[in-house]
């Protein structure tokens, strides 16, 4: 009966580790190419509790748009046809669990190579995933970023 018992203490034990809480550290980037007026519109998805533990502000605060502004110019460079690029901060929105933030590259004409730096969160969670899908004339291209990979390059 001990026996009985003590299997049984260690399945449940197993099955409550199992459900367990396993949090998911992604974020996801969408990067437009506005042709008319020569722009890359980059959008990005971020976790509300990541980015406020990352950055160590309460979203709720005034100054949260301000701090994840600096944060992503910090972690986020750009590169096209080789040359560094200026990214414009232009907006951020909190909405429930995500973050939402926007910014741009203007006076880009054509696009041979685009190349990006992104440690976004990379830092903060050594288990972080970040994605890139980049729309382009009709192209569609996608990178992704680790820890040990923060660098990727596409060619159009």
């Amino acid at each position: 009966m001990k026996k009985f018992l003590h299997i049984t203490w260690i399945f449940a034990l197993l099955l409550s580790m199992s459900f367990m809480k396993a949090d998911f550290y992604s974020s996801m980037t969408k990067v437009d190419y506005l042709e008319a007026s020569k722009t890359l519109k980059f959008t990005t998805k971020l976790n509300t509790s990541h980015i406020s533990d990352a950055i160590k502000i309460n979203p709720n605060t005034a100054g949260f748009e301000a701090e994840v502004k600096r944060y992503v110019n910090n972690n986020f460079d750009l590169y096209v046809n080789g040359s560094a690029r200026t990214l414009t901060f232009t907006g951020s929105q909190v909405n429930g669990e995500s973050v939402w933030v926007y910014y741009e590259a203007n006076g880009i004409s054509d696009v041979s190579t685009i190349r990006i730096k992104n440690t976004i969160l990379l830092s903060s969670f050594p288990k972080q995933f970040n994605l890139v899908n980049i729309a382009y004339k009709g192209n569609q291209k996608t990178m992704n970023f680790q820890r040990g990979k923060e660098v990727n390059e596409v060619s159009f």
